[in-house]
C-alpha cells in the first residue's frame, strides 16, 4: 500500500512539474553548460526569444514571482517521492533554473550568447532505465503535440517587409506608443503601396496609417491624401489605411476608374481592393465640379471590373432631375466581354414607334467578335442585323455585315399597303504583306438591294447614301510562281445601279500570265549579244463568265442560256533594237486567240418576214494577229538667254523633242475563209433583195476580229519644254521649272482603208502650276468634214473630204475637265505674308501639312464621294486645346478658322441634234455641261463648328444636294444639329454623352421622317 501510494504522489508531483515547466527546456544533460538566463529588466519580466519553439514572439513575458511560487510548492511535494526517482527530479530542477535566475544551478552556469535558447542536447536513450524511457517517451508524445497546436505557433507578423518613410518639415518618434508623425510633404512607401500627404501619423506596433491635410489661415484644404496602391490611385481628405490587412477608411474619397470618375463622403476599402461608397457619385466629366453625375445613395466598386450601385438619379448642372432608377451596372474590363446591347427608341411616321439597334454583343475570342441586332416597328415591320470584326496579326483582318428587312406601309387592306424585303451584304477583307508574299487575297462587297437604303432609316439622313447611283464590289485572289514567272489571278466583280436596279457580275474572272522571257537568250553567253537575243515574248490567258440582268432575275438566270463565257488567249512577241545609235527600231508580232461556247447563225424567215436565230452551243475557235514595227527617238536642244536682258538668274532652257513612227498592219478577217463573218438575202414586204451580213460571235465578251485590212501609219510626237535657274534654296545650286510638262499630238493614216483613211488629230497639254495640282487637257479634231445633198437633209461624215485638204484645222469635237481647291483663312494669311515679303521658314517643325494631319475620310460609301469637297467640310476642325495664346499686351489674338472648297466640272461637246445643225458653217453647235460644288467649315469659337455643302446644276437649273450641320462641344457632352434642304427636307438631332460607357445611356435623338416633306421656305 506504500509503495502504490508512493507512486501515486510521484505522478501527481512529475505531471505538476512538467507542466509548469516548458517541455523543450527539461532535456537538457547534466552535465553540459546550459547558457545563463539574461539579467531581469525593471519590473521583473523577461520576453522570451522570438525563436523559441512554443513561445511566439507575441507571446506575453513570464512573470518571476509566479513562477518561484509554484517551483517552491513542486519541490516540497517531491520531497516525499521515493529515492528512486531523486535523478529525474535533477534533471527538473536543472530545467526550472532557467526561468529561476536565483537557483543554485543557474549561478554556476556560464552564458553563451551565440547558443540559441532551443538549441537543447538530447539525452542518450541507451542509458535510460525502463521508466526513465517512458516518461521520455511521454514527454516527447505531448512536446510534438503542443508544438503543432495552432495556438502556439509562432505567428506571422503584419510587416512582412521594409517601411520606407520620409517628411520634409520634421518627424516625431514616441517610443512609449510607438507613434510616428511625419509632417510637411510625407511620403511613405510600403511594397507596391505608396502614400503621399501633408501629414501622416503611423502606429508602428498595430500596423496603422492615418493621413490628412492641412488648413492655411483661410480654412482652404491642402496637401490632401494620394494613396497609390498598385494601378489604382485614391485622392481623400482624410484616410486611415491598415498596412497588415490593407483595409482602409477614407474619407471624400475621389477615384478614376477607366473613363469615369468616382466621388463619396465616405468609402470604406476592403483586403481585395473593393470599396463600399456611401454617397457617392460617378461621372465622366473630369472638372472638379462636374457638369453632371449619377448620385448613387450606395455602391460598390470593384476596381477595373465594374461599379454596382443602388437606387441613383441624374443631376446636371447641380439641378437634379426627376428620374431614378433603383439600380445601375457600369462595367469597367478591358477585356472582351459579351453582353446586351441597349437599343433606341422613336418614332417613323410611316412605320410607326421602333425600337433599333439592340441585341447582344457575343466576344468570341481575342481574334474575333460577332453582334446581333435587331429592330422592330409598331407597324409590323422588322429588321435583322449581324456584323463581326476578325483580326490575326501579321496574317489578315477584316470585317462582315450582312442585314435583313421586311418594311410594311400603309394599312391592311387598303390602297397604300405595301410590303417589301430588302437586304444588304457588306465584306472587307485584307491580307498583311508579311503573311504571304506570293499569294494575296482581299475583298470589297457592298451589295444591297435597290430597296435597301430607302427602307434604312439610317440612310434617310445620310445623303450620300440615300443617293448612290452605283455600287461596285470585288474579290480577287492572287498568286504567283516566281521560278516560272507565271501568275494566276481572279476576281469577282459586281457593279450595280441602283436607278433601275441593273446589275453586271462576272464570276469568275481569271488571268494566268507569264512574264516575258527571252527564248533565244544563250545561257551561257560569251562576246556581244546578238540580234536574235533581244526577241522576247509573253503569255496571257483570260477566262471569263459574266452576266447583265435585272436584279430579280439574277437568281432565276440560266448558266448556259443567259450568261456569257469564253477564254481568251494572247502572245505577244517583240524585240528592241538601235540602229545609227539613236534611233530605237520595236517590232512586235500578237497573236490572240478566243474560244466560245456559243455562237448564233441568222436566216430569214421568208413566210414570217422576220429574221431567226438559231443558238448553237460547243466550243468555237476565233482568232486574229497583227504586226507592227515603230522608230523613235529624242532630239535635245538648249537655249541660253541673254544675260543682259534676263541676267544671271535663268540659266538655260531646255527643249526635248521626242517624235515616234509606227506602221501596223492586219489581214482582212471579213474574208470568207475565216468564216467570223456571215451572210444571209432578205427579202422585204415589197420584194427588195438585201444581202445583211452579221457575225455568227457578235455580242461575245471578247468580240471578233476588225472587218477590213489595215496598214495604217501612225505619228506621234512630244514635246518638254524646262527651265533652270539659280537659287540658294538647292544645295546644287540650281532649280528645275516646268514650263510646260508635256505637249503631243498623235494621228494615224491606213493605207488599206478605202474610205477615210485618215484618224482624227488627238492632242494632249499637261502643265505643272504648283506642286500639287497639274492641269491636264485632251482635245481631239475631226478630221473630214460634213455634208449633205440639200438645206434639211441628214448631215453625215465625208469619205474622203477632210479639213487639212481645205487647209483649215480639224474640227474641235470637245473637251472635258473637273477642277477643285481648297481655300482657308491659313492659306490667305501665307498668301498675304508672301506678298508682305515674307518667307515661310521651310525647317520649322511646327509648320504642319495639311494633307498630313487631316484624319483620313471613310464614310462606308464606295462611290459619289468627292473625298477633297468632304475634306473641305472637316478643314477647320481644331488641331489644339487648352489655354489660349495672348500677344504681348495680353490681349487674345481674334482667330476665326474656316475652310472653303470649291469643285467646278464642265464638259464642251457637240450637240448632235438635226434640228439644231448648222447649214452654213456645215457644223454641229457646242453644248456646255457644268456643274459647281461648294463645301465648307468654319469655327465661331472653341467648340462651335458650322459645316455645309451645296452645289448648283447649269444645265437643270436647280440646286443640287444642299446640307448644312451644326455641332457644339460641351465637354461632357456633344450636340449635332444637321439638316438636308434640298433635294428633299429633314432634319436629325441628336445629344449624346461623349464617353464611350455613357453614350448608350445618356443620350436624346430627334429625327424628321424624309416621307413627310418638311417645307420651310
Amino acid at each position: 500500500m506504500k509503495q502504490k501510494t508512493g507512486a501515486f504522489l510521484f505522478a501527481i508531483a512529475f505531471i505538476l512539474v512538467w507542466a509548469c515547466t516548458p517541455s523543450a527546456l527539461m532535456r537538457v544533460t547534466p552535465n553540459q553548460a546550459t547558457p545563463a538566463p539574461p539579467s531581469l529588466p525593471e519590473g521583473g519580466t523577461i520576453a522570451m526569444p522570438a525563436d523559441s519553439p512554443g513561445i511566439s514572439a507575441n507571446s506575453p513575458a513570464i512573470n518571476i514571482d509566479t513562477a518561484a511560487a509554484v517551483a517552491d510548492s513542486l519541490l516540497i511535494a517531491t520531497d516525499s517521492i521515493a529515492a528512486g526517482i531523486d535523478s529525474i527530479m535533477q534533471d527538473s530542477r536543472d530545467s526550472l533554473a532557467l526561468l529561476l535566475p536565483d537557483s543554485t544551478a543557474a549561478e554556476d552556469m556560464a552564458i553563451d550568447p551565440n547558443i540559441p535558447a532551443r538549441a537543447a542536447v538530447k539525452r542518450d536513450t541507451t542509458t535510460m532505465d525502463s521508466l526513465e524511457l517512458a516518461i521520455y517517451k511521454y514527454n516527447q508524445v505531448i512536446d510534438d503535440s503542443l508544438r503543432q497546436d495552432s495556438l502556439n505557433r509562432q505567428k506571422k507578423n503584419g510587416i512582412d517587409s521594409p517601411v520606407t518613410f520620409s517628411a520634409n518639415d520634421s518627424l516625431i518618434y514616441v517610443a512609449s506608443t510607438g507613434m510616428a508623425h511625419l509632417y510637411g510633404d510625407s511620403h511613405v512607401e510600403y511594397q507596391n503601396m505608396d502614400l503621399r500627404s501633408a501629414m501622416i501619423y503611423m502606429c508602428l506596433d498595430s500596423s496603422l496609417v492615418h493621413a490628412t491635410g492641412t488648413r492655411d489661415t483661410l480654412g482652404v484644404l491642402s496637401g490632401t491624401p494620394v494613396f497609390k496602391m498598385g494601378s489604382d490611385t485614391y485622392e481623400s481628405d482624410t484616410m486611415a489605411f491598415n498596412f497588415k490587412t490593407k483595409k482602409g477608411l477614407i474619407q471624400q474619397v475621389y477615384t478614376q476608374q477607366e473613363d469615369g470618375y468616382l466621388t463619396s463622403e465616405l468609402s470604406k476599402r476592403g483586403a481585395n481592393g473593393e470599396l463600399f461608397l456611401q454617397h457617392g457619385r460617378y461621372t465622366t466629366c473630369d472638372d472638379p465640379h462636374p457638369d453632371f453625375y449619377i448620385a448613387m445613395s450606395r455602391a460598390k466598386v470593384r476596381p477595373g471590373r465594374d461599379v454596382v450601385f443602388g437606387p441613383a438619379y441624374l443631376v446636371v448642372c447641380d439641378v437634379p432631375i426627376p428620374l431614378a432608377i433603383p439600380y445601375g451596372f457600369f462595367p469597367f474590363t478591358k477585356s472582351y466581354s459579351s453582353g446586351f446591347i441597349m437599343p433606341t427608341y422613336g418614332d417613323e411616321t410611316e412605320r410607326g414607334f421602333y425600337l433599333r439597334d439592340g441585341g447582344y454583343y457575343f466576344a468570341i475570342n481575342d481574334l474575333m467578335d460577332m453582334k446581333l441586332l435587331g429592330e422592330i416597328y409598331t407597324k409590323g415591320s422588322w429588321g435583322a442585323s449581324v456584323a463581326t470584326n476578325y483580326r490575326k496579326r501579321y496574317r489578315y483582318s477584316g470585317s462582315f455585315f450582312a442585314s435583313y428587312q421586311n418594311s410594311v406601309t400603309g394599312e391592311k387592306n387598303m390602297p397604300d399597303y405595301a410590303k417589301q424585303t430588302s437586304f444588304k451584304i457588306q465584306w472587307s477583307h485584307r491580307q498583311d504583306a508579311k503573311a504571304n508574299p506570293f499569294s494575296t487575297l482581299s475583298a470589297s462587297v457592298n451589295f444591297a438591294t435597290s430597296s435597301y437604303e430607302r427602307n434604312n432609316l439610317t440612310s434617310m439622313y445620310n445623303p450620300q447614301t440615300l443617293t448612290q447611283s452605283t455600287r461596285t464590289s470585288s474579290v480577287s485572289y492572287s498568286t504567283n510562281f516566281s521560278s516560272i514567272g507565271m501568275s494566276i489571278s481572279t476576281t469577282m466583280n459586281l457593279s450595280q445601279n441602283m436607278r433601275d436596279s441593273t446589275i453586271a457580275m462576272t464570276l469568275p474572272d481569271l488571268n494566268i500570265s507569264i512574264s516575258r522571257f527571252y527564248p533565244f537568250k544563250r545561257k551561257h553567253a560569251a562576246g556581244k549579244e546578238r540580234w536574235y537575243e533581244k526577241i522576247s515574248m509573253s503569255y496571257t490567258g483570260h477566262f471569263s463568265n459574266s452576266i447583265n440582268t435585272k436584279e430579280s432575275e439574277l437568281m432565276h438566270s440560266n448558266l448556259i442560256r443567259d450568261w456569257r463565257n469564253g477564254m481568251q488567249h494572247s502572245i505577244p512577241i517583240s524585240g528592241n533594237f538601235t540602229i545609227l545609235d539613236n534611233i530605237n527600231i520595236n517590232p512586235s508580232f500578237n497573236f490572240t486567240d478566243r474560244t466560245y461556247t456559243n455562237r448564233v447563225m441568222k436566216s430569214w424567215d421568208a413566210v414570217n418576214s422576220r429574221e431567226v436565230n438559231d443558238t448553237t452551243y460547243g466550243f468555237y475557235n476565233v482568232y486574229n494577229w497583227s504586226m507592227s514595227v515603230s522608230a523613235s527617238t529624242k532630239l535635245y536642244g538648249f537655249y541660253i538667254p541673254s544675260r543682259k536682258i534676263f541676267g544671271d538668274k535663268i540659266d538655260r532652257v531646255r527643249h526635248v523633242f521626242t517624235p515616234s513612227v509606227s506602221f501596223s498592219y492586219a489581214p482582212d478577217f471579213s474574208a470568207s475563209r475565216y468564216g467570223f463573218y456571215r451572210s444571209y438575202q432578205r427579202t422585204d414586204a415589197e420584194g427588195n433583195v438585201t444581202m445583211v451580213e452579221y457575225s455568227p460571235y457578235q455580242g461575245q465578251l471578247y468580240g471578233v476580229p476588225g472587218k477590213g485590212k489595215t496598214g495604217s501609219i501612225s505619228f506621234d510626237m512630244s514635246n518638254n519644254i524646262e527651265m533652270r535657274i539659280r537659287t540658294d534654296a538647292d544645295s546644287t545650286g540650281f532649280k528645275k521649272i516646268s514650263i510646260i510638262d508635256e505637249l503631243g499630238a498623235s494621228m494615224s493614216y491606213n493605207m488599206a482603208a478605202k474610205v477615210r483613211p485618215w484618224s482624227d488629230l488627238s492632242t494632249r497639254l499637261r502643265l505643272k502650276l504648283t506642286k500639287s495640282y497639274t492641269l491636264n487637257l485632251n482635245a481631239v479634231f475631226a478630221s473630214y468634214v460634213y455634208e449633205a445633198d440639200s438645206v434639211g437633209a441628214t448631215p453625215r461624215l465625208s469619205e474622203h473630204q477632210t479639213y487639212w485638204g481645205m487647209g483649215k484645222i480639224g474640227r474641235f469635237q470637245g473637251m472635258s475637265q473637273n477642277l477643285s481647291y481648297t481655300i482657308s483663312n491659313e492659306k490667305i494669311a501665307k498668301i498675304i505674308a508672301w506678298l508682305r515679303g515674307e518667307r515661310p521658314n521651310r525647317n520649322d517643325n511646327n509648320s504642319s501639312n495639311d494633307d498630313d494631319n487631316d484624319d483620313d475620310y471613310d464614310d462606308d460609301v464606295n462611290t459619289n464621294v468627292d473625298h477633297d469637297l468632304e475634306a473641305g467640310k472637316h478643314g477647320a476642325r481644331r488641331t489644339s486645346a487648352g489655354r489660349a495664346d495672348t500677344d504681348d499686351d495680353g490681349y487674345m489674338p481674334f482667330s476665326l478658322p474656316w475652310s472653303l472648297s470649291f469643285g467646278y466640272g464642265i464638259t464642251m461637246r457637240e450637240d448632235n441634234n438635226v434640228k439644231r445643225f448648222n447649214y452654213n458653217t456645215m457644223r454641229y453647235p457646242y453644248k456646255f455641261t457644268q456643274n459647281l460644288n461648294i463645301s465648307g467649315n468654319i469655327r465661331i469659337s472653341d467648340g462651335w463648328n458650322i459645316s455645309f455643302s451645296s452645289g448648283y446644276d447649269f444645265e437643270n437649273k436647280k440646286i443640287s444636294m444642299t446640307t448644312a450641320s451644326l455641332s457644339r462641344d460641351l465637354h461632357c457632352f456633344n450636340m449635332s444639329c444637321s439638316v438636308v434642304l434640298a433635294p428633299y427636307t429633314s432634319y436629325n438631332f441628336s445629344f449624346r454623352c461623349n464617353a464611350s460607357t455613357l453614350t448608350d445611356a445618356l443620350k436624346y435623338d430627334k429625327r424628321s421622317s424624309y416621307s413627310n416633306s418638311v417645307q420651310w421656305y
